[in-house]
């Protein structure tokens, strides 16, 4: 799947061979920071180590999704995530190099990622982002997901959580759920009322 988003950028699918190297080029300039002080990998014993990978041998073979951002031919952003159930894609990584924002590389990325996720039948898209990521959060609430929790974590400290409900009467359950709006016919319906 290949996008074209002006004459210059293009959204391309990508298999994790050919999207791993670009992706790592720029992982000490987002994500090694001072912030993240604590490693799990690095507290874990060899035989920890082993024991994880071999629990992950259980999770057989989720959907993954991987989307490259591109500059003519240059790697300047990326999306990558996971089928966490039978009903929900979690959006675990996303971003656009400095010199390349303020251009809606972002909004068209996420509008391919909901498309795809969406269009495959997840119910439930979500992620969660450090509570200052203005950048990321503003265009997901934009986008119609909704504050649905905070986390904090040991590895990157306080984390919101974002969730995106194709299904319109989900997202009018949350307005309900969280007292914005009163039950009509339609959420009695579902809630037994």
């Amino acid at each position: 799947m290949n996008w074209q988003i002006d004459e210059n950028y293009q959204i391309r699918s990508m298999e994790p061979d050919e999207f791993e190297p670009p992706f790592l080029m720029y992982t000490k300039e987002f994500f090694d920071d001072k912030t993240q002080v604590f490693r799990l990998r690095d507290a874990l014993s060899d035989s920890q180590r082993g024991r994880l990978k071999e629990l992950n041998k259980n999770m057989g073979q989720p959907f993954t999704l991987r989307l490259g951002v591109f500059y003519k031919s240059e790697f300047v952003g990326w999306h990558f995530g996971r089928q966490e159930s039978a009903h929900s894609f979690y959006m675990q990584n996303s971003g656009i190099l400095p010199s390349h924002r303020r251009k809606g590389l972002y909004a068209e990325l996420l509008k391919r990622v909901l498309e795809i996720t969406t269009e495959m039948g997840f119910q439930d898209i979500w992620s969660r982002h450090t509570v200052t990521n203005n950048a990321v959060i503003i265009p997901k609430l934009k986008h119609g997901f909704v504050i649905t929790g905070m986390e904090v974590n040991d590895i990157f400290g306080t984390l919101i959580h974002l969730h995106y409900f194709p299904s319109s009467i989900r997202r009018k359950m949350m307005d309900y759920r969280v007292g914005q709006i009163k039950p009509d016919d339609e959420i009695k319906k579902y809630i037994g009322i």
